[in-house]
């Protein structure tokens, strides 16, 4: 395993495994759609990215790894496959990077990402020098991987298509749990067997932070011969970013370092100086006409409700104006009526074109659609919505996929 090619290397987990096997001191290239701020960081790093993907595979590559987004007959996996070379998922390979360590795995519908960080900054204040995998760029370092030279290994686990079983984890981090990624799972009871799954891959030594009277994670960790750690009991902290999610993520990152040992006050400073990651209620900047420009990755109506919280508490009697990208045309239509009744809190809502994602769009379901029923603007295209917005108190740019650019592109008019 010394050449290795990653397959869609922009996608923020990819990426992170490929700077572990540069540190490592591997060689690395691949492949993504399209750049993005991700890739440039890596081609920064001299790794050579290739942006068409339907080419044959460098000669020399030995290991392929691949996301699990990527369709079976993708022209580079096929490649692999009939030159016979080793290939693995992300989640397969992170499993195999963790194996021998000491891990930590923050698992959740929402907030995973934000604890992931959020315990990255308590470990590392502490001393403890963990390898970091985290689902953005976390701003206090500029990246989504942190280098470590401990036994501590701290992940974000995903549980889309089950992905997080790859992990054993020595404590689990369960933020909650509810309905998503219904393009894979059959229902909440499914996506339940998965959590129980995985929390069952705990040993009796180790430990889950959870909120055991939440239903759905009680019914998961029932009857589990583990240390359960409640994380409501944890007092509110003085925190940096506001939130009543950010308070619960904070309560989370706290237990963990609570059981490595590690000192009550230092792990609050940690925290209260906690800055934020890349994308989630990220303040970037005001417009030339004084626009407070916010960007949130939240995709789904519980994570739009929870953000529009945070900012009417933030900016209470000035008017948000949310410019929001469906993120997948499953998703769209299966909680159409939850995100629908997910803006109440906003004064003006522009819903931009469904991101397809690993989608195709079979014509059954628009940014019309969900426009129509919360009384919305709709635009034809990102480009569109600059012009849409004049002298907004705050616009929040919100998804999964590339709205962010609207953000960008306020930020930058002359």
């Amino acid at each position: 395993m010394d050449n290795l090619y990653f397959i869609g290397i922009g996608g923020i987990g990819m990426s992170a495994l490929a700077q572990f096997f540069i540190k490592e001191g591997k060689n690395v290239s691949g492949s993504d759609q399209s750049k993005s701020l991700v890739t440039e960081k890596l081609e920064n790093m001299g790794i050579e990215v290739n942006y068409y993907q339907n080419q044959s595979l460098p000669k020399d590559i030995d290991t392929v790894v691949y996301t699990v987004a990527i369709p079976d007959d993708h022209p580079e996996l096929q490649d692999a496959k009939k030159r016979g070379i080793k290939t693995y998922t992300y989640p397969q390979m992170l499993g195999a990077v963790s194996k021998d360590k000491f891990t930590i795995a923050v698992s959740g519908t929402h907030g995973k990402t934000t604890t992931t960080a959020m315990s990255a900054d308590v470990l590392i204040d502490s001393g403890l020098e963990p390898t970091v995998v985290v689902g953005s760029l976390v701003k206090r370092f500029g990246s989504n991987f942190i280098s470590g030279d401990s036994k501590y290994f701290l992940v974000e686990a995903c549980e889309y298509k089950r992905s997080f079983l790859n992990i054993s984890p020595n404590i689990l981090a369960i933020t909650n749990i509810e309905e998503d990624h219904l393009d894979y799972y059959r229902n909440l009871d499914d996506i339940k067997d998965a959590f129980r799954e995985l929390s069952s891959k705990v040993p009796e030594d180790g430990y889950i932070v959870c909120d055991p009277s939440d239903i759905n994670v009680k019914d998961v960790i029932s009857g589990l011969d583990v240390n359960i750690i409640d994380y409501t009991k944890v007092p509110d902290m003085e925190l940096a970013v506001f939130g009543n999610h950010n308070v619960k993520n904070a309560k989370v990152a706290y237990s963990i370092g609570k059981i490595l040992g590690l000192g009550d006050e230092e792990v609050k400073l940690s925290l209260k100086n906690f800055s934020g990651t890349w994308r989630r209620l990220e303040k970037k900047g005001v417009t030339k006409k004084g626009s407070t420009v916010i960007d949130d990755y939240a995709h789904h109506p519980s994570e739009i409700r929870a953000t529009l919280e945070a900012l009417r508490k933030e900016f209470q009697s000035k008017n948000i104006t949310v410019v929001f990208q469906p993120h997948l045309f499953s998703r769209t239509k299966i909680f159409l009526k939850d995100f629908s009744e997910s803006f109440k809190l906003a004064d003006r809502v522009i819903v931009a074109p469904i991101y397809a994602a690993r989608e195709k769009n079979d014509g059954s379901i628009s940014n019309v659609d969900l426009a129509r029923l919360i009384d919305a603007e709709h635009a034809t295209s990102l480009e569109d919505i600059p012009s849409m917005i004049d002298g907004d108190d705050v616009v929040v740019t919100v998804g999964a996929g590339d709205v962010y650019k609207v953000g960008d592109m306020l930020l930058n008019e002359k």
